[in-house]
C-alpha cells in the first residue's frame, strides 16, 4: 500500500512538470504597433492566434499591425520622446536587453533624436 501512493505522487508530479513544460513550449506572444507611439502586445498565449488578437485589441492608436511575433522571447519598441509621431523602432529578441538596445538603434536608424524605450514584454521562456 506505501508503494502504491509513492508511486502515485511520484505519477503525479510527474504530471504535473510535464505538463508545465508542454505550456511553456506553447507560449506565444505578439506585438503590434501603430502610429504616434500607439502599441500592443499578447504575451503566454498559447498559440500565434490568440497572441495575435490580444495584441490588436489592446493596440488603442491608429494604423495598429502585427509586427512581429515571439515565441520564448522579448519585444521592445522605442518613440523619439521629443516627437512620439515621428521615428520609432521595434525589436524581437531572445534576450530583453538585446531586444531594447535593437529597438532603440533603429529608433535612431530612422531620425530619433531622443529615442527612449517606450514599451516591452517578454513571454515564458520555460
Amino acid at each position: 500500500m506505501q508503494k502504491n501512493r509513492r508511486g502515485f505522487a511520484v505519477a503525479a508530479a510527474s504530471v504535473a512538470i510535464l505538463s508545465s513544460l508542454i505550456g511553456a513550449a506553447e507560449a506565444a506572444g505578439a506585438l503590434a504597433v501603430g502610429t504616434c507611439g500607439a502599441y500592443g502586445y499578447g504575451f503566454d498565449y498559447r498559440n500565434e492566434a490568440d497572441a495575435r488578437a490580444a495584441a490588436m485589441r489592446r493596440c488603442t492608436g491608429a494604423n495598429c499591425k502585427i509586427v512581429g511575433v515571439v515565441h520564448r522571447g522579448c519585444a521592445a519598441m522605442a518613440i523619439d520622446a521629443k516627437n512620439p509621431c515621428g521615428s520609432f523602432g521595434w525589436a524581437i529578441n531572445s534576450h530583453l536587453g538585446k531586444a531594447e538596445n535593437i529597438s532603440m538603434r533603429r529608433c535612431y536608424d530612422f531620425g530619433g533624436r531622443e529615442c527612449v524605450v517606450r514599451a516591452w514584454a517578454c513571454d515564458e521562456k520555460g
